[in-house]
C-alpha cells in the first residue's frame, strides 16, 4: 500500500501551535495550491489542503513560518471523523506532514541584509567597467 502526498503551496494563515494532553506539539495550518491548469475563463483555480505537523517539526513550522511564506509539505492522506456540536458525524481530510520544506526567506530577512540593500533589488554599473 501507499499513501504519498507532495505539496508546494502558500500558508494562508499564521500556523496554529496547540498541545495534546500529554504535552505532545501539534501545529496546523492551510496551505493553497494552485492548480496546474486553468478553467473555462482562462483563470487558475485554487485548492486549499488542511496540513497537520506533530512533534519538534511541529514547533520548528509554528515558530518559523506565517501567512504567504512558500513550503514544500511531505506527507500522507488522513481522513477522519468526529460528531461536532450538533451530534452529526463529520469527516475532514487533511495531510499529515513527515516532512515540511521552507521554500523562501521570511520578509523581514528579505528586506535587510549586511549591506543594507534588499534581496534582489538592482544594482546599477557602468558599462564601461565590464572587462569582457
Amino acid at each position: 500500500m501507499l499513501n504519498k502526498v507532495i505539496l508546494i503551496g502558500r500558508l494562508t494563515q499564521d500556523p496554529e501551535l496547540r498541545y495534546t494532553p500529554n504535552g505532545t506539539p501539534v501545529t496546523s495550518f492551510t496551505l493553497a495550491v494552485d492548480r496546474q491548469f486553468t478553467n473555462r475563463q482562462g483563470e487558475r483555480e485554487t485548492d486549499f489542503i488542511n496540513i497537520v505537523v506533530w512533534q519538534k517539526l511541529a514547533e520548528n513550522c509554528a515558530n518559523h513560518l506565517g501567512k504567504g511564506r512558500l513550503v514544500a509539505v511531505d506527507g500522507r492522506l488522513q481522513i477522519r471523523s468526529f460528531d461536532d456540536s450538533q451530534g452529526i458525524r463529520r469527516r475532514v481530510a487533511e495531510v499529515v506532514a513527515n516532512d515540511v520544506r521552507f521554500l523562501d526567506w521570511p520578509k523581514d530577512d528579505r528586506e535587510s541584509s549586511a549591506e543594507g540593500e534588499k534581496f534582489g533589488s538592482e544594482i546599477s554599473f557602468n558599462e564601461e567597467e565590464i572587462p569582457f
